[in-house]
């Protein structure tokens, strides 16, 4: 019988190669997936790069909520994108916010504007701008009052080459980001949370805003290099209680009537720390009734108007004693004056990273018309501009943290920067109800008494 054949060698050799076979594949399946990791990482830290540089943190609160100008939500994106498409910290961003900064006129002024889409921020941000200072913009568009009526102001602005940056005063890893692009000369704050009659619906906003708020922006502005002169809005609420005719700056302080005015007094209080501790250049300026074109939906004159057109009654108040209730009302021009005339004037502040070198300017002033008018008087010159004759309810002033009479003394304005307001009453509310009835588009048919109305109150 013949030898089966010998198939063992074979059999070792194909368990051999299947083994070689085996090892190849783990060491490239390894091979692979190390490569794979090594990619996934290096996507991961070019992600984590990108969004270091081009979102930096909202705030330093603990990973609480993003804090607030007002009650209502301001989102991730509207802090990370400005009025635009560029990205916070970007290239195009930085360009952008030089670029409005940057003075046209020798020895020009680098101007930070808070609340800059506000009424009297764009008309402040405007009279700047003309005369060549370097202006940027900062508000973060709360709908407080229509949003909408901001953003127009913004669309103005822009179209003078002035950028608005869309953050928070609350935001403070933004408002550091904005001084490492720029060396502020000034800053002119007027961003707050306005309105006394609000503060008794939502008292946090006015906390947030008016005091949180100016404490963070005041906390940047201390630690810059150079250290910016501020110009910053406080409030005639201010004086509350106070019975003494007209207010002085001298007058007391300590009663005021509403949340508002204390949290402006606060500010106060505050400004008058920063410049003894830290060497800050700081100016209030208690603005009495501002009104005009571009103005508040939230101001007498500006509903009042408003409700008049549309046929509603209006409230009138009088006092408890049954006074009628009278305010300084303060063309805007003339406050946008005072508040040029106070940055040309506010000295240098003396401190310098955080650390004050010397005594540094503190000042208060108060810039109003000098003209106290009656309430009931105002609605009569809006009905000879409207040609409409006005539903007036009249009632007796709720508790509500108003006032029942303001009258400012301006001496001290007009001594240090030759303050002195030109506008009336009749002739201010003319060049509003024009600009109200053009930018809402309104067929305005005045009456024949609108002239007389106006002559009646010069």
């Amino acid at each position: 019988m013949p030898t089966p054949p010998d198939t063992s060698k074979t059999m070792k050799l194909e368990r051999y190669n299947s083994y070689i076979r085996k090892l190849h594949s783990t060491k490239m399946l390894n091979a692979s997936s190390k490569f794979l990791f090594r990619v996934t990482l290096l996507i991961a830290l070019v992600l984590i790069l990108f969004f270091t540089i081009n979102y930096p943190p909202l705030s330093d609160n603990g990973g609480r909520a993003p804090p607030l100008h007002s009650h209502h939500g301001h989102s991730f994106l509207s802090t990370s994108l400005f009025s635009g498409s560029s990205l916070v910290g970007g290239a195009s961003w930085e360009k952008q916010v030089r670029h409005s900064s940057t003075p046209r006129r020798l020895n020009g002024f680098s101007v930070l504007v808070t609340g800059a889409a506000g009424f009297v921020g764009s008309h402040c941000s405007l009279a700047l701008k003309k005369r060549g200072d370097g202006v940027l913009g900062l508000d973060n568009f709360n709908d407080y009052y229509d949003p909408s009526l901001k953003r127009a102001r913004q669309n103005l602005l822009s179209k003078h080459q002035i950028f608005i940056v869309d953050g928070d005063l609350n935001d403070a890893a933004l408002l550091t980001k904005l001084f490492d692009v720029v060396p502020f000369t000034h800053i002119l704050h007027l961003a707050a949370q306005a309105g006394v009659r609000y503060a008794m619906q939502n008292p946090q906003s006015y906390v947030r805003s008016n005091i949180a708020g100016f404490v963070n922006l005041l906390e940047v502005a201390k630690a810059a290099n150079p250290q910016p002169a501020i110009v910053w809005a406080s409030s005639s609420s201010v004086y509350g209680l106070n019975t003494e005719n007209p207010f002085s700056e001298r007058d007391r302080t300590d009663q005021p009537a509403s949340l508002y005015a204390a949290t402006k007094k606060a500010g106060e209080e505050i400004a008058h720390t920063y410049n003894h501790i830290y060497g800050l250049s700081l100016t209030g300026l208690r603005f009495f009734t501002v009104y005009g074109p571009w103005g508040r939906p939230d101001m007498a004159y500006f509903f009042f108007t408003k409700d008049i057109l549309q046929g509603k009654s209006i409230d009138i108040y009088k006092t408890h004693d049954q006074k009628e209730v009278a305010r300084d009302f303060t063309y805007i021009d003339d406050v946008v004056k005072g508040c040029l005339g106070s940055l040309d004037t506010a000295e240098k502040s003396t401190g310098s990273g955080g650390k004050k070198k010397g005594p540094a300017q503190l000042r208060v002033y108060n810039l109003g018309n000098t003209s106290p008018v009656p309430v009931g008087r105002l609605v009569s010159i809006l009905e000879g501009l409207l040609g409409t004759k006005a539903k007036k309810h009249v009632i007796t002033m709720p508790r509500n943290g108003d006032v029942p009479f303001t009258h400012a003394n301006v001496t001290l304005a007009y001594k240090d920067f030759g303050y002195k307001p030109t506008t009336d009453l009749a002739s201010g509310l003319r060049k509003f109800v024009k600009w109200y009835v053009n930018y809402y588009g309104i067929e305005s048919k005045p009456s024949k008494g609108t002239q007389r109305a106006d002559e009646s109150s010069s």
